[in-house]
């Protein structure tokens, strides 16, 4: 019998690194050439038209429709100057991907004959259809009516032949139905929150922006060995598959020497990436086999997740063209590391990053711990909720498993910004306390220069950790938007720091001098959000133990997380910061169970395929071969020693039939546990039964499927194994 995986593995060995053209410019010279960035835009616009268009991005100032025609006719210019023949509103719908409708630059010139246009009208706003996305019932099919309108401040790219307008997406209502609207709404209260409290230290500051560094983990597989791996190809993800005799217990693959395919296609990548003003810095081999990290520095928090966004796209584009397929799930190999995608936040104002750690007077070192203790009051009351926002069926595998942050959100911030807080908790207020900058290290190595150690330590175990000027989220998955976490964040730290300016105002109205006044909140929130710091080992069941005592969240279940979204507390929250409203929350609750439950229906029905389909008949054809060499072994030797000399055989043949016996039992009681859940017509109630009776039938199958790989004859199994899945150059 052919076997397509020896095939797909041999096709994979006989392929080459693709060269990559190097553009005869330094990064520096064509990063953003396929972005309308200020340089475009100062060239192709009015210089009226120009001024207006900054005020709006770096301002905030309402966008006058009057100039969309101005601002359309540059962009057309330099679109046609690029050969540019369509335009696309390109928007984050609840897909966690990005959605696009391609028109062309026509229109009838009234003659007979076209003409080629595109006006402020066209720019500013465009009608995709709501019903067809995921809106959680707030459009129906007979109702389909939606709107994209401009983003003005994520610069317009090109890719191909087509110019992509970045835009919100929002209902005939006005509900939000994708990811941008709320964001910007998220990153507008925290700008207004932080700009009045930063007013106590410095009335110059103009404005606060949320910044934004995300970390992409990913993993790269021959494209002929994904294409030989339904499950892959359908769910992203191995649903079966024993242990390689070697993975990553070496620890020889992290920082390793970069493949040279591979290193074809991070330069390919790059370059196009560079050209589209994303500002890939840092690329390496991450800890598992055929697992990378690419890097960006920080940017403003809207156009981050949009670049993001872009980047995924590209990546699963060039890795096509290198003979690859790129997996973002976020644990597609059991067994080995997942890949998630931490996101560094900060905020900066026009002056300054404001978590950028001690300053140089007891003013700036204050507003420096103002700023780091209202994060932590708004991730504690908000702990749960954080942790939905990073929630999915997919980032359920990784999270608490060795290589990523446990399930319980907490705060690492080392041990002398620890100190620090317990000494204003215990201080006099009049105190002014200091902070403590960088020291050197010097080593007994006279060649090696003196190493400056940062004023905290890291904590991998920490789901969000202080890292000296900003903290890593690392919780968020690989393929997610990261947009959802910073919803959250932003809003949950905006209404932290909303209400302390409430308290301290309103000391300072009875009389306290203002700077008694800030520490004493200060103090009051140290107190407060004490359960949400945890300076120790996140993955230890003592810290389990002690986070459930603490009152944080420790609720493991995919659909029962999402709940938190329509807590009282988030309600108000979302509602008073003016990010979104109850019934868009509800809308995107039903949209999340959906997915949920999609899923991970579309992994059963994966897993009952192969097993019937695959492992079964090659289990059962390799038990048949062994029956017939025990048939002859007794007939050459007699039934006596034949059967002696064929023990071996007999026990394979026997645990064939036990596993394949429960492999079949497993496949009806996940046939049934589905057909159960689907006569439920809660979306919440039939995810929890995806997630409590269907996924853990998939485990129990899996399980026997695993084994037999091991007994059955290598040039029978059919599926690319790990040792050729994540091996294969």
């Amino acid at each position: 019998m052919t076997n397509l995986r020896f095939e797909a593995v041999a096709e994979a060995s006989r392929k080459k690194p693709l060269e990559v053209a190097t553009p005869a410019e330094r990064p520096s010279e064509f990063f953003g050439k396929k972005v309308f960035n200020r340089q475009k835009m100062y060239k192709y616009l009015p210089a009226d038209i120009y001024a207006k268009l900054v005020d709006v991005i770096d301002n905030g100032a309402r966008l006058d429709r009057s100039i969309a025609n101005e601002v359309a006719k540059g962009m057309k210019q330099w679109a046609d100057d690029n050969e540019v023949t369509h335009y696309t509103h390109w928007f984050q719908p609840l897909t966690e991907g990005t959605a696009e409708k391609h028109d062309a630059f026509i229109e009838h010139d009234g003659k007979g004959g076209m003409i080629e246009e595109f006006s402020g009208k066209l720019l500013a706003q465009q009608e995709p259809d709501a019903s067809s996305f995921p809106s959680g019932g707030i459009r129906n099919t007979f109702e389909a009516r939606g709107y994209s309108a401009w983003d003005p401040t994520s610069p317009v790219f090109i890719m191909d032949d087509t110019l992509c307008i970045p835009t919100i997406f929002i209902s005939y209502t006005g509900e939000a139905l994708d990811y941008k609207a709320p964001l910007l709404r998220a990153l507008r209260a925290v700008s207004t929150a932080a700009s009045e409290v930063c007013h106590y230290f410095d009335p110059e500051v103009k404005k606060v922006t949320s910044n934004l560094g995300w970390e992409q983990e990913y993993f790269l597989v021959d494209e002929n060995l994904y294409a030989a791996r339904p499950d892959l190809m359908l769910t992203g993800r191995t649903l079966m598959g024993h242990d390689s005799a070697k993975n990553q217990q070496m620890d020889d693959h992290y920082f390793g020497t970069i493949p040279e395919r591979v290193q074809n296609f991070m330069k390919d990548l790059e370059i196009q990436a560079l050209e589209l003003g994303i500002p890939c810095k840092t690329r390496h081999n991450e800890v598992a086999p055929n697992q990378f990290e690419l890097a960006p520095i920080f940017e403003e928090t809207n156009l981050a997740v949009d670049h993001n966004m872009l980047l995924m796209s590209l990546m699963k584009k060039i890795a096509h063209k290198h003979g690859f397929r790129v997996l973002l799930h976020e644990k597609p190999f059991d067994g080995i590391n997942g890949s998630g995608k931490h996101n560094n936040w900060s905020l900066s104002t026009d002056t300054g990053v404001l978590l950028h750690g001690p300053g140089k007077t007891p003013i700036d070192n204050l507003r420096f711990v103002v700023f780091i203790v209202e994060t932590l009051v708004g991730v504690y009351r908000h702990n749960g909720l954080l942790k939905a926002s990073i929630m999915s069926a997919t980032n359920a595998h990784r999270l608490g498993a060795n290589e990523a942050p446990p399930a319980i959100i907490s705060s690492f911030l080392g041990k002398q910004l620890s100190d620090l807080l317990e000494h204003i908790e215990k201080s006099d207020k009049k105190d002014l306390f200091d902070v403590a900058g960088k020291k050197g290290v010097k080593l007994d190595i006279p060649e090696i220069p003196e190493i400056i150690i940062d004023n905290t330590d890291r904590n991998r175990t920490s789901p969000f950790a202080f890292t000296g000027n900003r903290f890593e989220f690392r919780a968020v998955g690989s393929e997610a938007n990261c947009a959802s976490a910073m919803i959250v964040l932003n809003t949950a730290v905006a209404e932290a720091l909303t209400d302390f300016k409430k308290r301290v105002d309103a000391l300072i109205a009875k009389g306290e001098d203002k700077i008694a006044a800030i520490i004493d909140i200060v103090r009051e929130d140290i107190v407060a959000s004490k359960p949400i710091h945890f300076d120790g080992n996140g993955y230890s069941d003592e810290w389990v133990v002690e986070a459930a005592k603490r009152g944080l969240d420790c609720e493991k279940s995919c659909p029962v997380i999402f709940e938190r979204y329509l807590d009282k507390d988030s309600i108000k929250m979302f509602e008073d910061m003016n990010v979104m409203q109850e019934n868009e929350l509800e809308a995107r609750n039903e949209v999340k169970w959906e997915t949920y439950t999609k899923k991970i229906q579309i992994e059963a029905r994966v897993m009952g395929d192969l097993s019937m389909n695959h492992i079964i008949p090659v289990a059962t054809h390799y038990q048949s071969q062994l029956a017939k060499n025990v048939e002859n072994m007794i007939t050459i030797f007699g039934k006596e020693k034949g059967t002696t000399l064929s023990s071996r055989n007999m026990k394979i043949i026997e645990e064939i039939a036990t596993r394949t016996k429960k492999i079949e039992a497993g496949v009806e009681d996940l046939v049934n546990a589905r057909k159960v859940a689907n006569k439920i017509e809660s979306e919440y109630d039939k995810a929890i039964a995806y997630h409590d009776t269907v996924e853990p039938k998939m485990e129990e199958i899996r399980y026997e499927i695993d084994k037999l790989e091991l007994v059955v004859a290598d040039e029978l199994w059919t599926l690319p194994k790990y040792r050729e899945l994540l091996f294969i150059r």
